[in-house]
């Protein structure tokens, strides 16, 4: 009967020991995709470099090349992307990533510097500050499955963008996950 229960006790161990590092080892692919909310002007365009996820949570530093402490670089689709063609329904990808399952805290977005936007038919620089040196964090927060996820990113330009008393323009990104 000893024998018995022993063979039992070490067959559930096998399988919980199997079962853990089953879930340890699935992945699942994170695709990004980028869309806006309307804005009266003809154009608004981002430079997109390099989109980035937080897997172990909010780090302290603000440097986008923290490749350690979390942060893994997505195969991003770089480019200037003209938010306002990106409304209505339509969204583009951006960046993808085979990941871990687990926890996706922030995304990093690091920035160019040919943002502009157009109005009237002249093209006006966009300053965003710290665009390019820390990138644009959102907080996020969202549990992978192991299959296919799919974050679309709401860029919402017409709350972002503010023209200021100079007649320069600035970008303080408003982000939404949905």
């Amino acid at each position: 009967m000893k024998k018995i229960t022993a063979f039992f006790c070490a067959a559930a161990m096998s399988s919980l020991l199997l079962a853990a590092c089953s879930k340890e080892n699935e992945k699942s692919t994170l695709h990004l995709r980028l869309t806006d909310a309307p804005l009266s002007v003809e154009e608004v365009n981002v430079e997109i470099l390099e989109v980035r996820v937080n897997m172990t949570g909010p780090t302290p530093s603000d440097s986008p090349e923290e490749s350690s402490n979390g942060w893994i670089k997505m195969e991003t689709n770089k480019g200037i992307y003209n938010l306002l063609e990106l409304q209505n329904g339509i969204d583009t990808l951006i960046g993808s990533a085979l990941l871990p399952t687990g926890t996706v805290h922030e995304i990093r977005f690091v920035l160019g510097s040919q943002n502009t936007i157009k109005e009237n038919g002249v093209v006006y620089p966009l300053v965003i500050p710290s665009g390019s040196s820390s990138g644009l964090k959102i907080k996020v927060d969202k549990k992978l499955k192991a299959d296919l996820e799919t974050l679309l990113i709401d860029f919402d330009a017409a709350l972002s963008i503010k023209k200021e008393g100079t007649g320069d323009y600035k970008l303080r990104p408003v982000l939404k996950v949905k």
